[in-house]
């Protein structure tokens, strides 16, 4: 049996989302002075015995899982480990509270016992409007965090909640992913080169 070439549809959906992924990674210069706000508010957290915290759900789980691996070991050079903290990680904590106290708690559970007064807290959520990521933002505030949210387009109630909100610029949620990691994979670079040029003596 013969199979039909499908090479002409799947070139276009090829094109299509390689150029939408490209105009809203084009977008994100204008995200340049609330990127480096971000690098600092950590800088100064970490340089205070501070950390970070990231959370989310689904692939934003992962994401907050791949960036606080970057902060543990590295991104791409060589340097003290920093304490970046995924709260998504842990299969006891995560069922016991959503099994005691709802699904909703299982990030606030975690920062109400963790953070620390100047601690970043980071939330990804593309809609915007997780309840267990949202809960989570406010507990930090709560904590006297400095809190983050990394949502879509819209922002939702993440954004209005926390201290600084990165909205990637797609209502997508895969285009916005894909713009959370390239931010985190910034401030990953821009705090290891912070850490090295100390190291020099700069």
């Amino acid at each position: 049996m013969k199979v039909a070439d499908p090479s002409v549809e799947s070139e276009s959906l090829i094109l299509n989302h390689l150029e939408d992924h490209l105009a809203v990674v084009a977008a994100l210069k204008s995200f340049t002075p609330l990127i480096d706000t971000l690098y600092r508010r950590i800088i100064e957290s970490l340089e205070a015995g501070g950390k970070v915290l990231f959370f989310g759900n689904g692939g934003s789980a992962a994401d907050a899982q791949h960036l606080a691996a970057e902060f543990v070991v590295r991104f791409r050079q060589n340097r003290r480990a920093l304490a970046g903290i995924a709260l998504t990680t842990d299969t006891s904590i995560l069922t016991a509270g959503g099994n005691d106290f709802g699904f909703e708690s299982i990030y606030a559970r975690q920062v109400e016992a963790l953070a620390r007064p100047g601690d970043v807290v980071i939330g990804l959520s593309t809609s915007g409007n997780s309840a267990n990521v949202l809960a989570g933002l406010e507990e930090a505030r709560k904590q006297r965090c400095f809190t983050v949210a990394f949502t879509a387009l819209g922002g939702g109630r993440c954004a209005e909640v926390a201290d600084l909100a990165f909205k990637a610029p797609s209502p997508t949620t895969a285009r916005a992913q894909e713009c959370h990691l390239l931010v985190g994979h910034i401030l990953c670079d821009l705090i290891e080169e912070h850490l090295l040029a100390q190291e020099r003596g700069n």
